[in-house]
């Protein structure tokens, strides 16, 4: 099978297992894209870019149906002010558009930060760096392609 992904040349270049997933169509919900993927929909994985200061930027993991707990996101950050990356802002430090933005393969490196809720999931989907394509693999796996980064309780339930 051929990968064409910038995270499964990141991936396979690490020799960590993963699986290449591309949905047929558009994908218009979490839910959508969790069903296709055969997976539920907290095991889709957002990666959420955000503004800490002038070119300062932190990429979030959090899973699909979680908030993130700003508070909580200031407080692990040691922040006062910080925002959501606009549109722009995500292409130009990721390399990716919203909705393909994984933590591999970005343009640049970034502090990235699985939200505790990940650690719930056995198996997770991300963005591959390619819209409508995913990587899916392991929690486990995907901390070590990452190189063990910090777990913090950074969510709130949206249910």
């Amino acid at each position: 099978m051929t990968h064409t992904s910038p995270a499964a040349h990141v991936l396979t270049a690490q020799g960590i297992p993963f699986r290449e997933f591309t949905h047929l169509g558009q994908v218009s919900s979490l839910e959508q894209a969790a069903a296709e993927r055969d997976q539920t929909p907290g095991q889709v994985v957002r990666s959420i870019l955000f503004r800490l200061g002038e070119e300062d930027y932190a990429l979030v993991l959090v899973a699909g149906p979680q908030q993130v707990n700003w508070k909580a996101l200031r407080r692990h950050f040691n922040q006062s002010r910080l925002t959501m990356a606009s549109p722009e802002e995500v292409l130009s430090v990721t390399g990716f558009e919203i909705g393909a933005v994984g933590p591999f393969g970005l343009k640049r490196a970034l502090p990235i930060v699985l939200d505790a809720s990940l650690t719930a999931q056995s198996e997770v989907s991300l963005g591959s760096g390619v819209r409508g394509t995913a990587v899916i693999l392991t929690v486990a796996d995907l901390q070590a392609a990452l190189g063990q980064p910090p777990i913090a309780a950074l969510t709130q339930s949206s249910f």
